[in-house]
């Protein structure tokens, strides 16, 4: 990955250290941020799927993507705030999932599946 990562979520923990400080209570915030970000990924998806009859189509995929990305940096941000190195803990858990698939039978690496531009027989979703 790019240094640029490592170093902005090194930063976003410094800057969290010296805002809130790095007791339980500001652990436990961090961790709880996660959740908070998983649900925004949630909400994202319901409106791209337009599931809300009131809203709508409402987020397109790429919404989608910058959500999770959200979570994903977050959950960085996370283990660095327990004082482990983030680069070190995805690193072993990529090999762990590089493992697991590379025992499967026939795994061929390949991305699986088409890529869609929206909800299926909706076309693309545009943002209200």
């Amino acid at each position: 990955m790019d240094e640029t990562i490592w170093q902005a979520v090194r930063t976003a923990r410094g800057w969290l250290d010296e805002a809130n400080g790095t007791g339980q209570a500001e652990l436990t915030c961090r961790m709880l941020k996660l959740t908070e970000e998983a649900g925004e990924v949630a909400g994202a998806w319901i409106g791209l799927l337009g599931q809300n009859p009131r809203k709508g189509v409402t987020h397109t995929r790429e919404d989608v993507a910058a959500e999770l990305a959200d979570a994903a940096f977050t959950a960085l941000v996370a283990i660095e705030s327990l004082g482990l190195d983030a680069r070190a803990v995805l690193g072993r858990c990529a090999g762990k999932v590089a493992e697991r698939v590379g025992e499967r039978p026939g795994a061929s690496g390949a991305n699986p599946g088409p890529r869609e531009s929206g909800p299926a027989g909706r076309g693309g979703a545009e943002r209200a």
